[in-house]
């Protein structure tokens, strides 16, 4: 070991998470990240490309309640590394930051490419493996990493490398997965909307799972729906077994009764029209069987409730998920197995999580993001103990 290093440290994965910790261990240990892969690739993808880095949420415990699983366990995380401590990083590594109006963070640049290439500039010091890491085995003097090339001896391991890979190492060592389940998808539906694939709506309510409220943007698509509101449906729910059903209400409350006082002569489907895209009042009325060219003054109250209540409470059955949002898993390391004040692991020590590897996924909006970067400082502080 080099003169004056703690310790010979090997981190597994070359994400955000891994690169991070990495990072912070550079001037008191020996670092060896492992990625087969390109290192912080998949930065590049986040934010449609331009980065979201964070989001602007500065209490720790409303930040944590963006995440369906990992809340209470990230509240010690976050304690430890907040949002304005990730911002004060990326600022003296040259990466400046500004907040949308949503309070999703981006660099100025509005480069993902820009703050990768910045990140990697500051990580002098650290030796990067093109391996794969294949195995990993403890023993009395610590730990031996095995790749598909070759063998090296650590005093500490850090795994950071999300999904199968990640899961596999942490059980060879004895730790319980909790299985995966994809997550911030889009939805495949029993009905078919083809007929409306492609159709957005702002600020649409949604009532789901046990009598959950949310309202957000979505789009209709030829299997399902899919946009911002349903990745977040789809993420609270990630656990849950299908089918299960989603109510939507399009136009809250209306009071259809005057509108058709008040335009007799119009049609019924240019009336609707005027509340939702024509299309999906050409739909409402083709579900009702109801002649879209028929007048307002020929609608009785019967007729009226029917259309309001398709409005108002239009039922979608999901039957499965479809891969057209995030790449975001619900599930990892159970979160019972690691000391959250240190990300160790309870079940053999010297080995440590942070990133995606853990039984923690947030909301789209730079959570997940924010994960890898608080538990990455956490661990590398758990490691110089």
């Amino acid at each position: 070991m080099e003169r004056g290093l703690k310790y010979k440290v090997a981190v597994i994965g070359g994400g955000p998470a891994g690169c991070f910790c990495a990072y912070n261990l550079r001037d008191i240990c020996n670092v060896t990240v492992f990625e087969s892969k390109s290192p912080l690739a998949t930065l590049l993808v986040t934010g449609g490309g331009r980065c979201n880095l964070a989001y602007a949420e500065y209490d720790f415990r409303e930040l944590a309640k963006n995440y369906p699983r990992g809340e209470k366990f990230l509240y010690s995380v976050f304690s430890r590394f907040s949002t304005l401590q990730t911002l004060e990083f990326f600022n003296s590594i040259g990466v400046e930051t500004y907040v949308q109006d949503d309070l999703r963070i981006f660099p100025v640049s509005n480069s993902a490419v820009d703050v990768r290439n910045k990140f990697l500039d500051s990580m002098h010091g650290i030796k990067f493996k093109e391996q794969k890491v294949i195995d990993i085995i403890e023993d009395v003097k610590g730990f031996t990493v095995k790749t598909t090339r070759e063998e090296h001896k650590f005093d500490k391991i850090v795994i950071a490398v999300g999904g199968h890979a990640g899961f596999e190492l942490a059980e060879h060592l004895g730790h319980k997965i909790v299985p995966p389940r994809p997550a911030l998808a889009g939805l495949k539906s029993k009905e078919n909307f083809t007929e409306l694939s492609g159709v957005c709506f702002k600020n649409v309510s949604a009532i789901f799972g046990k009598k959950q409220i949310l309202s957000g943007d979505m789009m209709f698509t030829h299997t399902g729906i899919t946009g911002p509101l349903v990745y977040k449906i789809s993420s609270i729910m990630a656990r849950e077994n299908f089918p299960y059903n989603i109510n939507l209400d399009f136009t809250g409350e209306i009071d259809l009764q005057s509108e058709l006082n008040n335009n007799p002569h119009k049609s019924i489907k240019n009336l609707l029209a005027d509340y939702v895209p024509k299309s999906l009042s050409e739909f409402i009325l083709e579900k009702l069987h109801i002649n879209p060219d028929e007048k307002a003054h020929s609608i009785d109250g019967k007729t009226r409730d029917r259309i309001l209540n398709y409005l108002n409470n239009f039922e979608i059955t999901v039957c499965g998920t479809r891969p057209d949002g995030e790449v975001v898993t619900a599930g990892g390391v159970d979160l019972r197995e690691i000391n959250s004040k240190t990300m160790e692991s309870q079940v053999v020590s010297g080995v440590y999580f942070c990133g995606e590897v853990i039984d923690v996924d947030g909301f789209c909006g730079g959570f997940n993001l924010q994960n890898c970067w608080s538990t990455a400082y956490v661990a590398a502080a758990g490691v110089m103990q």
